[in-house]
């Protein structure tokens, strides 16, 4: 059987990651409500709509009427 002559190393291996990522689409991102203000958002990420993640206040978004 074959072997490998050299161990990929961690930037070539995340180099080719981000390249799979890129190129599955939108699949592997799932869309969800926002537990605190209904809006969609991408699983995992900080909300656009009012700055939340997890219950706290990751981005400070100004007020509608200011």
């Amino acid at each position: 059987m074959a072997l490998q002559k050299r161990r990929r190393g961690p930037t070539r291996f995340r180099q080719q990651r981000s390249a799979w990522m890129k190129k599955s689409g939108e699949n592997h991102m799932m869309v969800q409500p926002c537990p605190s203000c209904g809006a969609p958002r991408i699983s995992h990420r900080v909300c656009m709509s009012c700055g939340q993640y997890r219950g706290e206040t990751i981005i400070a978004k100004k007020a509608a009427d200011e």
